[in-house]
């Protein structure tokens, strides 16, 4: 094992005041490893960020931030709609000017991850997988790699919908998500309704009865499955019971091939049942939350997580 003096710190990117960031920094002195963080909701607020021309050239809050060896991107708080973001003010005073902003305070930080993610250090999870986060490709990358998934349907064409939803029971969300799942009814196919899709495309999906379930996978191995136990159609919110489960053989196997097919290091992905009992792929979440379900499932998310960045920072610098 490395001498104090040889553990590399481990770059914590998100708000503060987030719980699973505060959490896991406090965890991570426990392992012995000093966790900085880089607070990406108050920048440019408050926190300062400098990158010269040299790859290494990063500088935070006038101090050059040493090479990590490990970095966790909890969120870069880069739109005026992200989680814990309060912009309406700025965007009701000038929204054009507070758009550019924020593209130019996520340009910076994607290229502070990318920077990372070029020297070698291990990224939670890297710059290099974004383009397959969105459901559109996620989904169509899973099902070109044989996994089963939902039939699904992206669309702003009424037509499509209409013969999408015919003689079976949809649920519609958004795209990038934000709302919850509903149902489909025979209202949401009038042309009133349908004629919505003007203003932005919706997600259609067949819809899913069964259970739902919550897999955690951390560099290649599987740290916590969960059952979700809720009547609701979207169990956020609606958990009546978790529970902690071994996955099937076959499940955990598909669950790991999801992984490396989008290319994290770390996730939280859904599965449902379908009516036939099969576990279908909903979604693989690049910074899931995971405090919730080691308070109410006994899982330890936080310790696994918390130990894999510990055993990066402990390995020589790439």
């Amino acid at each position: 094992m490395a001498s104090p003096s040889q553990v590399r710190p481990v770059v914590l990117l998100g708000a503060r005041d987030d719980a699973h960031v505060s959490r896991l920094a406090q965890r991570l002195g426990q392992e012995g490893v000093v966790a900085l963080v880089v607070d990406t909701l108050a920048f440019p607020e408050d926190t300062r960020l400098a990158l010269t021309d040299a790859l290494d050239g990063i500088h935070v809050n006038g101090g050059a931030l040493p090479t990590p060896g490990a970095v966790y991107l909890r969120g870069y708080h880069g739109h005026p709609l992200a989680f814990g973001v309060d912009a309406r003010e700025a965007m009701d005073d000038d929204w054009r000017t507070t758009l550019v902003a924020f593209r130019e305070k996520s340009t910076l930080l994607r290229g502070l991850v990318g920077r990372w993610e070029a020297m070698g250090i291990p990224v939670y999870n890297p710059e290099s997988t974004s383009w397959r986060m969105p459901k559109p490709v996620q989904l169509a990358l899973l099902a070109q790699a044989g996994l089963p998934v939902p039939e699904t349907l992206w669309t702003n064409d009424s037509v499509a919908v209409r013969r999408f939803a015919e003689g079976r029971r949809v649920a519609y969300k958004p795209v990038d998500g934000g709302a919850a799942t509903l149902e489909l009814g025979p209202g949401d196919l009038s042309d009133e309704r349908l004629a919505a899709l003007e203003a932005a495309p919706v997600t259609f999906q067949e819809l899913l009865t069964g259970e739902d379930l919550r897999v955690y996978v951390l560099d290649g191995e599987i740290i916590a499955s969960v059952r979700i136990h809720s009547r609701a159609i979207d169990f956020r919110g609606h958990e009546e019971r978790l529970e902690s489960i071994t996955l099937p053989d076959e499940v955990a196997r598909q669950c790991l091939l999801a992984t490396r097919v989008l290319g994290l290091r770390w996730t939280g992905m859904d599965l449902k049942r379908d009516a036939q009992g099969t576990w279908r792929f909903l979604e693989l979440n690049e910074s899931p939350m995971f405090l919730g379900f080691d308070a109410r499932a006994g899982t330890d998310i936080l310790g696994h997580l918390a130990r894999g960045l510990a055993r990066a920072a402990r390995l020589p610098a790439p």
